[in-house]
């Protein structure tokens, strides 16, 4: 099994989808490392009391996260978040873990960096910046 060859701190991700002013939220902010010893494919911690990550949209972000890592071993430590009292979904989450999964991956070089153009709402440290749509003019 292929795990994460190095730390990848501060993915974060925010789910907006407005759709009829309701659709899915979820926020979520992780750091990845490589696996300890003897884990599982997927380590998943976090440190959020449950009034920011409700535990019942937990499983929807570990299987998000195991989409997103595609077969790749990683502990990951949720360490910041907010939830939507109305919003918050399973979707959402699920869409954060799996764009975080990417994004983790991206971020180690296991895909490539082209692929973070399909990142809508992720977020991490050295991203590669978005090219300009037509007619826009780029950031500075």
């Amino acid at each position: 099994m292929t795990s994460l060859p190095f730390p990848i701190s501060g993915v974060c991700v925010r789910v907006k989808k407005n759709v009829g002013a309701c659709g899915p939220y979820a926020h979520i902010v992780a750091d990845f490392e490589p696996p300890g010893a003897g884990a599982e494919k997927l380590e998943l911690l976090t440190t959020l009391p449950s009034s920011k990550l409700p535990p019942e949209f937990l499983p929807a972000l570990r299987e998000g996260l195991l989409e997103g890592l595609d077969g790749i071993a990683a502990s990951v430590l949720i360490t910041d978040g907010t939830c939507h009292p109305v919003d918050s979904s399973e979707l959402g989450y699920r869409i954060a873990g799996e764009q975080a999964g990417r994004a983790a991956r991206i971020g180690a070089g296991l895909l490539p960096k082209e692929a973070a153009e399909g990142l809508r709402w992720a977020t991490w440290p050295g991203m590669p910046r978005p090219k300009p749509r037509a007619g826009e003019r780029p950031q500075m």
